[in-house]
């Protein structure tokens, strides 16, 4: 398998993430969960009361912060660590949903967490997921998925996700949380989510999981096929 970069990009609750993780699992691939990443930007900034308006406040901040993945061989999965700390749990919660958006969207931010996910994939190898894969961390990926679903669906979903691990959230909650995500996503000035011109798009709106998987590896394989033919992979391959 030669080593590439896979960005799936795309709106909340669409998948994303669980569709990356066995995706990279089946190519023997590192995963990374950017999304989780602004998620535990915002828990510390959260914890700390830093205000999102002080530009100076920010900066100092993220230089206390450090973001790593932990393999659980408990759970079978990577876990997200803020300075050290495993907080998983934590960063899924519903609270901090309401201000991951916002936080992600202050410039800082997203240069700092950027930098980092570049550092990440730099050997290529990876699957990544988030909002601004295609189009800024790795807009040299060689396969590049947008993924989308119906408002309902997502909130549905989201929902569903809440209440296994013990959070019962009203439906319309919901749904407000999710379109006011969108429009922050979609509409900041520094890497809007925005779909990659070279993306294929998913529409999993009406997919299982399984489905979605095989969808993006019949993707990469076709694209790996291309590659080949084109010679891109002829010195690693000599």
């Amino acid at each position: 398998m030669p080593n590439i970069v896979v960005a799936i990009d795309g709106y909340s609750s669409c998948g994303k993430s669980t569709t990356a993780k066995i995706v990279a699992a089946r190519m023997g691939y590192a995963y990374i969960d950017t999304g989780a990443m602004y998620r535990a930007v915002s828990l510390y900034f959260f914890q700390n009361h830093v205000s999102l308006t002080n530009p100076k406040e920010i900066s100092a901040a993220l230089e206390r912060i450090q973001i790593s993945f932990n393999f659980n061989p408990r759970t079978g999965k990577n876990e997200t660590c803020l300075n050290g700390l495993n907080v998983e749990e934590e960063i899924r919660k519903m609270y901090i949903s309401n201000m991951v958006s916002e936080v992600s969207a202050i410039v800082e931010v997203r240069r700092a967490m950027v930098a980092q996910q570049q550092r990440m994939g730099r050997r290529r190898g990876v699957v990544m997921d988030g909002r601004d894969i295609g189009t800024k961390v790795f807009p040299d990926a060689e396969v590049k998925v947008f993924m989308t679903a119906e408002t309902f669906i997502r909130a549905k979903r989201r929902q569903q996700e809440l209440l296994e691990k013990g959070e019962l959230i009203n439906l319309d909650e919901i749904i407000q949380n999710i379109e006011k995500r969108d429009r922050i996503d979609t509409s900041r000035a520094e890497s809007p989510l925005v779909q990659a011109p070279d993306a294929e798009v998913l529409d999993t709106s009406y997919m299982t999981i399984e489905e979605q998987v095989d969808w993006v590896i019949e993707v990469i394989d076709r694209r790996i096929a291309e590659l080949h033919r084109e010679g891109h992979f002829k010195k690693e391959k000599a």
